[in-house]
């Protein structure tokens, strides 16, 4: 079998897996955050933290509680990590140095992920599963609960209130990550990911000698990492490396992880507002940049001529024989366009304009499908640009889901766009003008470039994946690159949660024959034009410094 058929054929068996999934799981969702009973384990860990869970709150409640709860979980994560090495576990590791705990930390809480040590390495069993773990699971919970506001923003009228933060925390953890988690990591155990508390021992090479290894719940951790699109590695290597990743059946479910839950919202959406239809269309625009990338990137890839990507039948290079360059584009793909980050090879050995198709993923704002809720609330962002854009051209008042968008709704919309161009090119301009910065680039020219762009692209968009080649464990990296994780966490919520509670205390305007239809084929179109013109150009003199530029003088 050729390897473009091998890589047609991954991609189809994922597009069947995820079809299968999307109604059942949709639905679920739509159950889960609509249902007013609470079950017992649930009531416990209520009581445990002294939330009410029947306690409707207005936007700026509802924003307290994913700060306050964001703020204590940096703080615990951080001291964890600082007091590893009096831990039990600890496998002889020293703690975290400041600098890098406080990166971690916001890294794992801001569902980001961005690693600068190495995982095998640096962190014993203690933290990598009572801390790493756990965010992975609360974080991505967070991320689907800011989404469920927006959603029953649209949904209900004259109120402000949206709902519990709590509860729907709860909810997201308990009855969707945890069970989902628990039936991938056995799948996971089946494909050969390892899953153990082991510790450090000898392992032989076959050049002869040995070096040191440690095992870990390798298996838990990969399951949420992928469902929860968090993205960090138990080993450095992340999924390029056999504990995590062994074969290309391994590789295949991984990436379904990462994109079933994010693909499914769009159905939960469209059940909780009342219109499947709906649904549907933002599932359309969803696939259709999915596919699009894809394709592109396999092209890239398979059709890089010159004598040795001949022989190995295409751009090998940086990627593991046992995925080929087909399981290699599309987790590439699939993580770039997720806020995931997850790796199974060295994006920065791509094609140049491979590199830039990974970039380019995380700057539309990873929302096809997005992370987990917030490539949902992300895309619902967008939707709202485009009726306005498309209101100003036929001189109506824009409408969306029976929600007039008048200044204050644009407003919260363009603040929300704004936010991480402006963290992400500022701080790559700053990072580029310091000599200090600078000094950590393994490469000059254009790719040079593209390490700083592609460092903070990934940090202020929540992704966490690294381009490479840039030693990012120096006290500038870390102290930046983690505020621009933070800032481009939260920040945008605020304006969502605002938009939500704007929204909801409005009453339903009725259709009419001007009404711009949007669960229509039409207005996916608009949508994707309106994604790639609005957020795509805002970055296209910078990708034309760095990836561009590599790519055309190849």
């Amino acid at each position: 079998m050729s390897p473009v058929l091998a890589g047609v054929l991954q991609l189809l068996a994922l597009v069947v897996a995820l079809g299968l999934s999307y109604r059942p799981l949709g639905d679920h969702m739509a159950k889960v955050y609509s249902s007013e009973k609470h079950y017992k384990p649930e009531k416990w860990i209520y009581k445990a933290i002294g939330a009410n869970p029947d306690v409707e709150m207005r936007w700026p409640a509802y924003l307290r509680g994913v700060l306050a709860f964001s703020v204590v979980s940096v703080l615990f994560l951080y001291l964890l990590q600082r007091v590893q090495g009096s831990l039990p576990g600890s496998l002889g590791f020293v703690s975290i140095d400041p600098d890098q705990a406080f990166n971690t930390a916001a890294s794992f809480v801001a569902n980001t992920n961005w690693q600068s040590y190495y995982g095998e390495q640096a962190m014993g069993h203690v933290v990598q599963t009572g801390g790493l773990a756990v965010q992975n699971f609360v974080s991505a919970a967070v991320g689907i609960a800011v989404a469920v506001a927006l959603v029953r923003g649209f949904a209900r009228s004259r109120t402000g209130e949206l709902g519990n933060f709590w509860a729907d925390l709860v909810r997201g953890t308990v009855r969707i990550l945890l069970p989902i988690a628990v039936i991938g990591a056995l799948v996971l155990v089946a494909c050969g990911v390892i899953q153990n508390f082991a510790g450090i021992h000898e392992v032989g090479q076959f050049a002869g000698g040995s070096q040191q290894w440690n095992g870990g719940a390798v298996a838990s951790q990969e399951a949420i990492k992928e469902l929860g699109t968090n993205g960090g590695g138990y080993f450095n290597a992340n999924s390029a490396h056999p504990f995590e990743n062994p074969n290309g059946l391994s590789n295949l479910f991984e990436i379904y992880l990462i994109l079933v839950i994010p693909f499914a919202l769009t159905r939960t959406f469209g059940r909780m507002v009342g219109s499947i239809r709906q649904g549907y269309a933002i599932l359309g625009t969803m696939a259709t940049i999915w596919l699009a990338f894809t394709g592109l990137m396999m092209w890239t890839e398979f059709a890089h001529h010159g004598p040795a990507f001949d022989l190995a039948g295409g751009a090998m290079e940086g990627k593991e024989t046992r995925f080929g360059i087909g399981g290699s584009s599309i987790f590439a793909v699939a993580t770039t366009l997720t806020s995931t980050g997850a790796v199974n090879s060295f994006h920065s050995s791509y094609t140049g304009f491979g590199g830039g198709i990974t970039m380019l993923g995380m700057q539309l704002g990873e929302i096809a499908p997005g992370g987990v809720g917030s490539g949902l609330y992300g895309m619902l962002i967008m939707a709202v640009i485009a009726v306005f854009l498309a209101g100003l051209m036929v001189g109506r008042t824009p409408e969306y889901l029976g929600k007039k968008i008048g200044t204050r709704e644009i407003k919260f919309a363009a603040c929300y766009i704004l936010v991480t161009p402006a963290l992400v090119l500022c701080f790559t301009a700053v990072a580029m003008a310091l000599p200090t910065p600078a000094h950590s680039m393994t490469n000059s020219g254009a790719h040079g470039f593209s390490e700083i762009l592609y460092a903070y692209t990934s940090g202020a968009n929540n992704n966490g994946s690294a381009f490479a080649g840039l030693n990012a464990d120096t006290q500038w990296f870390n102290t930046t690159i983690g505020l621009a994780m933070l800032l481009g966490r939260f920040l945008p919520m605020v304006f969502v949660l605002a938009l939500a509670g704007s929204l909801a205390e409005q009453t339903p305007v009725p259709e009419t024959a001007g009404t711009l239809r949007t669960e229509k084929p039409l207005f996916t179109g608009l949508l994707v034009g309106t994604i790639v013109i609005v957020t795509g150009l805002t970055y296209f003199p910078a990708l034309a410094l760095g990836p561009l530029a590599e790519g055309l003088a190849a």
